[in-house]
């Protein structure tokens, strides 16, 4: 039954087509990342050639705008329900795109990219609302892990769109199949998922209220140390993210077998929902978590000391990398989901409002982490790997600390 207010909605879909449906809406900010990767080289050519690095801007300056969007998203779902705040972001992200797409400098369409992270802030944080309505605790995870599993599919596929995209269309008609993604999904939503949160459940939308939501989220012990945690867990993936293209480009010369190289790294990584989804109700999700982190923290500690004893851009060098990698990506599919499932928990009908602090303080600081870190690319792997490392570390002693979860 519905958790939002203790009714159920009027039907419910079939977990597998609720499943695909929030995995679709999820994916909206992976695919509108992953896909942006192969314009990389055509971004710093015709609009950043005396500054490289900054075309890594085109990602953080997403994910920036989603981290602000998501902060107002979850509330607005609480107070005119989950449905009508999907659809306006919707609209939002589509004129973010469709800027983007007629922008003649960098700074345009970085500003555009701001309205896009605005908008996917949308499909991804009331995504999670509505998952929070139906399901709770270790099954809530459990479905947050199928879902995790399903649009992971998304970025394996997204350079290898986009690069065919670029070929065919050029660059910029990538902004177009965003319009078209969207479109899809918000059309099925509209179509298929009844509203979860019932009018008698929502909460007005005022700022004397809101506040006080927002104190009592925050002001919750687990709240906040599954928050800094996710800060420095997703700094590791923007600082990949931002720098994969780059090295596979600068360090390794394989710049045209990138999103191939991509797709197979995403799709060995895409188990890792399989994997949680499995042992999370045994194991529960701290000890998922706890056993992530310390695995990929020990994973890249050897990765860095391996690779400054091999030669430079060698087969062995690029080996490495490449299954280190994979690790990160597969770090957040055993620990994102739980994460959220554990700060959530507690939240019962201000679970929008809890999705939207969360996320837009862990997405925002995560953005202020990770992208020094990007930016110290200077042709070799070295700076990206201290970088994690580094992040690893204050995530599995943030995660130690906080100790069991607070009920």
């Amino acid at each position: 039954m519905s958790l939002a207010d203790g009714a159920a909605p009027e039907r419910r879909l079939g977990r597998t087509e609720f499943t695909a449906l929030m995995a679709m809406l999820f994916a909206t900010i992976a695919f509108s990342t992953d896909a942006m990767l192969p314009a990389m080289p055509t971004i710093v050519e015709e609009l950043t050639p005396d500054a490289p690095n900054r075309a890594q801007l085109i990602i953080t300056f997403f994910m920036l705008g989603m981290g602000i969007g998501t902060l107002i998203t979850g509330p607005l779902s609480d107070a005119f329900g989950r449905k009508p705040t999907i659809l306006a972001c919707a609209a939002l992200y589509i004129g973010g795109s469709l800027l983007a797409w007629l922008a003649p400098s960098l700074e345009l369409v970085l500003a555009a990219r701001v309205l896009q992270g605005l908008g996917a802030a949308g499909p991804r944080v009331v995504g999670l609302a509505i998952v929070r309505d139906q399901y709770a605790g270790r099954e809530m995870a459990r479905i947050v892990s199928f879902i995790f599993l399903v649009f992971s599919l998304f970025p394996a596929f997204a350079p290898l769109i986009g690069s065919g995209v670029i070929t065919l269309f050029g660059w910029r008609a990538i902004f177009l199949v965003f319009v078209l993604f969207i479109g899809i999904s918000t059309l099925w939503l509209t179509l298929r998922q009844p509203e979860t949160l019932p009018r008698a459940g929502r909460v007005p939308f005022q700022a004397r209220s809101l506040w006080q939501n927002v104190r009592i989220v925050v002001a919750n012990r687990t709240v906040r140390f599954t928050i800094a945690v996710q800060i420095f867990v997703f700094a590791q993936l923007l600082a990949i993210i931002a720098t994969t293209q780059p090295v596979f480009d600068e360090v390794f010369g394989k710049a045209d077998s990138f999103p191939v190289w991509f797709a197979l790294i995403a799709l060995c990584a895409s188990t890792s929902s399989f994997l949680n989804a499995r042992f999370v109700m045994t194991v529960g999700m701290r000890g998922m978590v706890i056993r992530a982190l310390t695995g990929v923290l020990i994973i890249t500690a050897t990765s860095l000391v391996i690779t400054s004893l091999l030669q430079q851009a060698s087969t062995a060098h690029f080996v490495v990398y490449v299954i280190w990698i994979i690790t990160i990506f597969y770090q957040m599919g055993l620990t994102m989901g739980n994460l959220n499932a554990l700060a959530l928990e507690p939240m019962g009908r201000l679970a929008g409002t809890a999705t939207s602090v969360i996320g837009a303080i862990s997405t925002a600081c995560a953005v202020v982490v990770g992208t020094p870190i990007g930016q110290f690319f200077d042709g070799t792997t070295t700076p990206i790997m201290i970088g994690c490392l580094l992040c690893g570390i204050a995530a599995l002693g943030l995660m130690i600390w906080m100790g069991k979860p607070e009920e």
